[in-house]
């Protein structure tokens, strides 16, 4: 059977009890037209790029299924339906990942490295503020004068 990845993303003033009852009603939804969900991934509330219906942050949710064609225009039909989902996006792809998405090793590799700490010292670049330099018109009008 084909495989895909959906990618969906749910409004942000959603309770995470209410994304993951989106995420289940998906998977029945994938298992009633005869599939399978291989894998669910919360990737949690991230802000979007622009303002999608008013939101500036969004839940973001990643489905793995094996599951044929028609499965996925019926997933779709219905999510396309639902007002707590506000956008959508399934890709064929040839073979599922086996552990985290890529999107969840890097929250991963984020929590491991921490807090950055003190910068320490800023060396030749003097104090924090304009590090611009000197401004040419200010430098000008004082050698006229």
């Amino acid at each position: 059977m084909p495989q895909y990845e959906h990618v969906f993303l749910a409004r942000q003033d959603l309770a995470q009890a209410q994304v993951d009852a989106l995420a289940e009603n998906a998977t029945k939804i994938v298992e009633a037209q005869e599939g399978k969900v291989t894998k669910v991934e919360n990737w949690g509330l991230r802000n979007l790029a622009y303002k999608i219906a008013k939101n500036r942050k969004a839940h973001y949710v990643m489905l793995n299924i094996d599951a044929p064609a028609g499965t996925v225009a019926e997933l779709e039909r219905q999510t396309q339906i639902n007002e707590d989902i506000i956008r959508y996006m399934t890709i064929r792809v040839d073979e599922l990942e086996g552990g985290p998405s890529v999107m969840m090793r890097k929250s991963d590799r984020d929590r491991e490295r921490g807090d950055r700490g003190d910068r320490g010292d800023r060396g030749d670049r003097g104090p924090r503020g304009d590090s611009r330099g000197p401004r040419r018109d200010r430098d000008e009008a004082s050698d006229g004068e």
